[in-house]
């Protein structure tokens, strides 16, 4: 989850963003989009699918198993 909390804010920043700005966007208070940034809230995947989508970011989720490949875009 702490990888996730950093990129979420690195994208906000880089789109110029304040946290209310993308709360917003997504449809929750900033104090959520703080907690999700801090690592201090266990979101669902589908609001962390919500808030990288309000970035217009592109999310990819690979998980290998016995040397196979599982991917989901």
């Amino acid at each position: 989850m702490e990888l996730v909390s950093r990129m979420i804010k690195k994208v906000r920043q880089d789109r110029n963003l304040t946290q209310e700005q993308l709360g917003k966007l997504v449809g929750v208070h900033k104090a959520q989009i703080s907690k999700l940034e801090s690592s201090a809230n266990s979101a669902t995947l589908d609001t962390i699918i919500k808030v990288f989508k309000a970035l217009q970011a592109k999310i990819q989720f690979t998980v290998t198993i016995d040397q196979k490949m599982l991917g989901l875009n």
